[in-house]
């Protein structure tokens, strides 16, 4: 671990000097570019300089109480290096999980889904409460939502809603949110006063990014020949026709509507681009689902990540056994002392993996 450290730092020292150099800062790409890496290792750097400096003076403490000959001093130096370990033990954990690889999908904007599940209209009324939470949710955080589909009940309920979410880390906050939301309450069409379970359900993923398609020229095969059928002078006279085929995917491409080879094989690329943009949205899209099936489940109540509990003021989390009693304050969208449990325990999850 303290290699890969020294390594960080050695770079971070390389970084330092490079943007230095006037040539670097009047490229301004490359300048981005360095100042980006920089700036995504420098908590890493900075604890590392904490720890080099707090072993030191470990190191040091160590060698006073070897030559400690008063009983009174050797006792402060004791008391010193008892919480000197102690920090570098803290700093020791702390580095362990910077050095944990980032999900790269973290820093994305997120589409967020929500499903009535089991338990009819008070299921589709629970989803209105989710709506609602993750929309003040938003609001507190400064991120910006924009409604790409929705489908509501007579009494306001939420059947379905698919929202996008924008913001610095929007995706890496909301996708621990996936999966059933369990609801225990008594419904307002409930006589008796007995209490009623029913589940919603969420999916959270990040939002999709254009396919950009970048054609290698090993990747395909050009051929000329001369054009045929009505075309004009000349048109059937030349080998002006270009027929393009894509190896990896089988996609054949061919145009002779202009009297020039280049023209015509410019316009085939762009027929070639075109379809392999599809292709590979296509892809993308059928992964979108899949993944999205993945932490919807079917809606059953047995299938729960949380329990909101109105009668107890409690919600839970049956991921990591977190009980939260401020259910009116969730729901209004204080979210973020349960998101960040989850992502501590993601943490240490990947720490007890490595």
């Amino acid at each position: 671990m303290f290699d890969k450290l020294a390594n960080i730092k050695k770079r971070y020292d390389e970084i330092s000097t490079e943007i230095s150099d006037p040539k670097v800062f009047s490229d301004n790409n490359r300048y981005k570019t360095l100042m980006k890496e920089q700036s995504s290792i420098e908590e890493t750097v900075n604890k590392y300089d904490a720890y080099v400096k707090l072993d030191s003076e470990l190191n040091d403490t160590k060698e006073m109480i070897e030559l400690a000959d008063d009983k009174e001093m050797l006792e402060l130096f004791k008391e010193e290096e008892k919480v000197l370990s102690q920090q570098i033990e803290e700093l020791t954990e702390e580095l362990k999980a910077l050095l944990i690889p980032k999900d790269p999908n973290d820093e994305k904007n997120a589409v967020l889904e929500i499903r009535a599940g089991t338990g009819g209209d008070e299921a589709a009324l629970f989803g209105g409460d989710l709506l609602r939470m993750y929309t003040r949710f938003t609001e507190r955080e400064g991120y910006k939502m924009e409604y790409l589909s929705s489908n509501y009940t007579e009494k306001g309920g939420v059947k379905e809603v698919v929202i996008n979410i924008s913001g610095k880390g929007v995706y890496g906050d909301l996708k621990f949110e996936s999966g059933v939301h369990r609801v225990q309450r008594v419904p307002e069409t409930e006589s008796s006063g007995r209490i009623h379970t029913s589940a919603a359900t969420v999916a959270v993923l990040p939002e999709a990014e254009d396919v950009d398609i970048v054609i290698s020229p090993n990747d395909i095969r050009i051929d000329v020949y001369r054009s045929s059928g009505n075309g004009g002078q000349s048109v059937n006279t030349t080998d002006s026709a270009v027929r393009i085929t894509h190896d990896p995917t089988g996609l054949v491409v061919t145009c002779q509507d202009e009297k020039s080879q280049l023209k015509n094989k410019d316009k085939a690329m762009k027929i070639l681009k075109a379809r392999l943009y599809d292709l590979e949205k296509s892809i993308k899209d059928a992964e979108y689902s899949e993944n999205r099936k993945a932490q919807v489940g079917s809606g059953d109540r047995s299938e729960r990540i949380r329990t909101y509990n109105f009668p107890q003021g409690r919600v839970t989390d049956h991921r990591i056994n977190l009980t939260l009693y401020k259910l009116d304050a969730f729901i209004d969208g204080d979210i973020q002392e349960m998101i960040d449990a989850l992502k501590i325990n993601e943490k240490q999850a990947a720490l007890t993996d490595k």
